[in-house]
């Protein structure tokens, strides 16, 4: 079936290398991020549906979002994206062009975007490990690192609220590394490239609902700040920068919920001492 799409694709748009890699490594990831975040803009503007913000993490952030601080998140957003990750595509276009495979009429195996996704995977969580942890660095966080802090409990948009620099070098480089290296087909780097948005999105989106990866870990670095700084934790916890996140109830939720009971229930706060 996938291979039948893909060359009535090729075909309808004429073996035109250049716009169908635009539509596969930004038109369809874009559509990928502003369709999931769309539903948790409504529930972060509106408060509904419950179903949604019951699951909040932070109780009593975001509730309802600060509309002209998600306003001028918004406009930076639109800007990275139009003004930063899509001038970059340009180079990779040509790189991926070098490597005689992004186009071929023939897909990738399932197996084989498995084994690609597998390295994907593993290079993004090396450069953004140490290029995030860079960006706490004392001479660079308050330059270009403090903006995406400005979200102490963030909203799923804001995963690529970041300065331009830090959008190219912790944001855009680390995904795009993975497909460069492996020369891979343009149908890998378009499902790559919205797993990858999704993903980040529900890392920063503020909501622990249920069936999907947990957000716990990153929600817990925009609280605390010096603490979990990897995507899956791996670094983090070679490096001990997870240690503190590991005493905590957040760690106990840091898990995939299966139950329809925010685990913000089940598994609370302690009272705190003045209680």
């Amino acid at each position: 079936f996938w291979q039948t799409t893909w060359l009535e694709f090729y075909d309808y748009m004429e073996g035109d290398e250049w716009t169908i890699f635009l539509v596969g490594a930004a038109l369809v990831p874009a559509l990928a991020f502003w369709g999931f975040n769309g539903i948790l803009l409504v529930a972060d503007i509106t408060g509904k549906p419950t179903f949604i913000t019951r699951y909040r993490i932070q109780l009593g952030k975001n509730d309802p979002v600060d509309k002209k601080k998600l306003c001028k998140a918004i406009y930076t957003v639109l800007g990275n994206q139009f003004f930063v990750s899509f001038p970059m595509l340009v180079p990779m276009f040509y790189i991926m062009k070098w490597w005689d495979n992004t186009f071929s009429k023939e897909l990738p195996t399932f197996q084989w975007f498995l084994v690609e996704l597998s390295v994907f995977t593993v290079v993004e969580e090396i450069l953004f490990y140490y290029t995030h942890r860079l960006g706490h660095h004392p001479l660079l966080y308050k330059h270009i690192h403090k903006k995406h802090h400005e979200w102490t409990a963030p909203i799923g948009v804001v995963s690529i609220y970041a300065h331009p620099i830090e959008h190219i070098i912790s944001n855009t480089l680390p995904v795009m590394t993975g497909p460069m290296i492996m020369g891979s087909h343009i149908v890998s780097v378009s499902a790559w490239f919205s797993i990858a948005l999704v993903t980040t999105s529900i890392s920063h989106c503020g909501y622990h609902l249920p069936l999907l990866p947990s957000p716990e870990f990153h929600d817990f670095h925009h609280l605390k700040f010096n603490q979990c700084y990897g995507v899956l934790g791996v670094l983090d916890f070679l490096h001990g920068t997870d240690r503190m996140f590991r005493q905590t109830k957040a760690f106990e939720r840091h898990k995939v919920l299966f139950g329809l009971t925010p685990l913000s229930e089940s598994i609370p706060e302690p009272p705190k001492k003045d209680e």
